[in-house]
């Protein structure tokens, strides 16, 4: 289809079915979409994860990606959303107004005119009803610049719409939780690979959010921090050491990339064994605690001693006998 004429827009993409047709809408009426994809530590999309599925389908429909990840800022909005969390430590609200800001500025700096998100009404409890969708609206400064194509005709007209610079006629009115309609939809695009239509976000899961929240009471907030809680059985030391186990040959692996200087890896030697990740200790008894645990998930007789390996400081190596506790 012929591109209208000077109208761009900046299509949040995520990489899920929902943001991926929006996309297809928005392309179809001739409009130039310029994708923004926001990475973060809690997308459970797929394991590629959502950069991946972004760039996937910005290839598939030939328009141009940005990638930007979170940073410092962002944590510290996890950490302190202004207006609370849903049912864990998900702050919807907030987290829509933070992206919405970097879209906006996004969109000044490539000359585009709107914002397309793949929101629809009701399918998010807390940030996709219309109360909430005015107030990310009017704190990210975006009021009625941006189109949501799932649900529109079941919303206010927006700038775009009354200014036609694409039909309001050829929106949806998709509202819910059921992905029955957009699923449609997809297969009548020929749109048939995508990721779990519902997406995801580790943030809403108890387990993940009760690991979060134990690690922002130590100060473990990095981006490497948080990507950590991820794996692993996770152990608080007395001292405010952790203690991070392996639970397949898998984490092993990336328990093993984790590693850096100012930590203390761990294995039992001749046996089946979990790599144990050994961070912020404070002296011996943290490492003999450490240990004991290696020890007591790994294949070794529990009646004998084990050889422990230790690697510390850079490539350090050292062998240690242990008698299991």
């Amino acid at each position: 289809m012929k591109k209208n004429s000077g109208i761009k827009t900046v299509g949040l993409l995520s990489g899920g079915l929902d943001s991926t047709l929006a996309v297809k809408l928005m392309i179809d009426q001739g409009v130039e979409v310029h994708v923004l994809n926001f990475v973060t530590p809690f997308c459970t999309c797929t394991r590629k994860g959502c950069k991946h599925e972004a760039s996937r389908v910005a290839e598939l429909f030939n328009v141009p990606v940005k990638i930007i990840s979170a940073g410092k800022a962002y944590i510290e909005m996890i950490k302190n959303p202004k207006h609370g969390y849903g049912s864990n430590m998900n702050p919807c609200i907030d987290c829509r107004i933070f992206l919405f800001q970097k879209a906006k500025k996004y969109m000044e700096e490539i000359g585009a005119r709107f914002i397309v998100t793949g929101e629809v009404l009701g399918q998010r409890p807390m940030s996709q009803h219309k109360k909430a969708l005015n107030i990310i609206e009017k704190e990210s400064e975006t009021e009625g610049l941006v189109v949501r194509p799932l649900s529109a005709r079941l919303l206010p007209p927006t700038i775009p719409e009354e200014k036609k610079w694409i039909d309001r006629k050829k929106l949806l009115s998709i509202q819910g939780r059921r992905r029955i309609p957009q699923m449609e939809l997809a297969k009548e695009f020929g749109i048939n690979d995508y990721p779990c239509p519902a997406g995801g976000c580790r943030l809403t899961d108890p387990g993940f959010a009760k690991r979060l929240r134990e690690a922002f009471e130590h100060d473990e907030d990095t981006i490497k921090d948080i990507r950590l809680l991820r794996y692993g059985r996770h152990f608080r030391l007395e001292s405010g050491a952790k203690v991070i186990v392996g639970r397949n040959e898998e984490e092993n692996k990336i328990l093993n990339g984790f590693f850096d200087e100012n930590d203390v890896l761990m294995e039992v030697m001749g046996v089946g064994s979990p790599i144990v990740l050994l961070k912020k200790t404070r002296g011996k008894s943290d490492i003999k605690k450490a240990a004991a645990l290696c020890v007591r998930y790994s294949d070794a007789d529990k009646d004998e001693e084990a050889n422990i390996k230790m690697k510390y400081s850079g490539d350090h190596e050292e062998f240690v006998k242990l008698c299991s506790l």
